[in-house]
C-alpha cells in the first residue's frame, strides 16, 4: 500500500496541500532531530521559517503545517516529540535577571588574557538561558531564536562570561557564495549541511580588550568542526557569516582570516523571494580544510586553499575602519 500521498506530477511527498522535495524533507528532519526544538509547536515555527511556508499575510501556516508534520509521522517520514500542552506563538521573553547585568570594564590586550576558554552550551542548561539572555539584551538583533541545527557557545576569561557565539544551518542559497565555491545546484542541495553559518556574536559591551575578537573567531573555527560532527554527524568544511554592510566593516573577521567574497542582495538568509528587504551585507567565508571545495563538489574542483589561508580568488579588500559585531 502506498502511504505517501503523490501529486499529480508524482512528487512523492505531498502534504498539507503543497509538495516537498527531497532536500525540503530532509531539512524538516534535521529540526526535529535539533535538541533546541523540543515540542511540535517549537518545530513547527521552524520549519515554517526554513520552507518560507507562510499565509498570504506573511504569518507562517503553522496549524496546516503541524496536521502536516503529524502525517509524515504517521507515514514514517519523521519523527516527532510527544505532543505537550504549548501556547500559541513564540514564548514569552522572560524578564532580564542579575546574572546578565552589566558588569566591571574590563580592558587591556589579548596578550593579558592567555586562559581563554569556549564552553559548548548544552540545551535546555543553565548556561543555555543565561546565553539566551544576554543576547536577547545585547545584541543589535535583540533575538536569541535560532532554526535548525545549532551550536552556541560561551566565552569566559577569568571566570567571567566575555562573550557569545551562535553557529547554525548556512544561507539556503546566496549568489556570491554559490559563485565562489563552484558548485551545481546539485552539489549545493548534497552538501549544504556541510557549510555552517555564525549567527550569532556578541562580544559583551564591558569588555574593550584589543584583539580578543578575533582570537575568538579563530579560537571557536578550531574547535567548531568536533563538536559539530559529534551532535549532528556531519563534517562541516566552510564557515559564513554575513555583516551588515552599512554599520560594520568586520574588522575582527578579517584579523581572524576570514575573508569577504561579496555582497547579500537583501533576501535574508533563507532567499524569499516575496520577503521584506533586508539591510545588505558583506559576505565573509572561513575554510576549515584545504580541500574544501573538492568536498563540497565532489571532487570536481580540486583547487586548495588552506584554512584561513590568502590564496582565495579575487577576494575584495575588508574595510580598515570601525568594529565587526553581527
Amino acid at each position: 500500500m502506498d502511504y505517501i500521498q503523490r501529486n499529480p506530477g508524482g512528487t512523492p511527498f505531498w502534504y498539507g496541500g503543497r509538495s516537498f522535495t527531497e532536500a525540503e524533507i530532509e531539512t524538516i528532519r534535521r529540526i526535529t532531530d535539533d535538541p533546541w526544538c523540543t515540542t511540535q509547536g517549537a518545530i513547527a515555527r521552524a520549519v515554517c521559517t526554513a520552507l518560507n511556508w507562510t499565509m498570504a499575510n506573511g504569518q507562517p501556516k503553522l496549524a496546516t503545517c503541524r496536521k502536516a508534520l503529524q502525517q509524515m509521522e504517521e507515514h514514517g517520514v519523521i519523527w516527532l516529540p510527544l505532543p505537550t500542552q504549548e501556547s500559541h506563538g513564540l514564548p514569552p521573553e522572560a524578564p532580564w535577571t542579575t546574572a546578565s547585568d552589566p558588569q566591571e570594564l574590563l580592558t587591556g590586550s589579548r596578550g593579558d588574557f592567555p586562559d581563554l576558554q569556549w564552553q559548548l552550551v548544552d540545551p535546555g542548561s543553565a548556561s543555555a538561558q543565561l546565553w539566551g539572555e544576554l543576547v536577547r539584551r545585547y545584541h543589535p538583533l535583540h533575538s536569541a531564536h535560532m532554526a535548525g541545527p545549532q551550536l552556541r557557545y560561551l566565552a569566559v576569561v577569568h571566570d567571567r562570561i566575555v562573550a557569545c557565539l551562535g553557529f547554525g544551518s548556512a544561507a539556503l542559497k546566496l549568489a556570491a557564495r554559490d559563485q565562489w565555491i563552484g558548485w551545481t545546484p546539485e552539489e549545493r542541495t548534497a552538501h549544504l549541511s556541510q557549510v555552517v553559518g555564525n549567527r550569532r556574536f556578541l562580544v559583551l559591551p564591558w569588555v574593550q580588550v584589543h584583539g580578543l575578537a578575533s582570537s575568538f573567531l579563530a579560537g571557536v573555527a578550531r574547535r567548531l568542526p568536533a563538536d559539530w560532527a559529534q551532535r549532528y554527524n556531519e563534517h562541516p568544511v566552510l564557515l559564513e557569516t554575513f555583516v551588515e554592510h552599512a554599520r560594520y566593516a568586520g574588522t575582527a573577521y578579517a584579523a581572524a582570516n576570514w575573508h569577504k567574497i561579496g555582497r547579500s542582495t537583501g533576501q535574508g538568509r533563507l532567499a524569499r523571494p516575496h520577503a521584506a528587504a533586508q539591510p545588505v551585507r558583506d559576505i565573509w567565508v572561513y575554510p576549515l580544510r584545504p580541500d574544501f571545495r573538492a568536498v563540497l563538489t565532489d571532487g570536481r574542483r580540486t583547487d586548495p586553499i588552506a584554512p584561513g589561508g590568502s590564496r582565495m580568488p579575487s577576494p575584495a579588500a575588508p574595510s580598515k575602519k570601525g568594529a565587526s559585531r553581527r
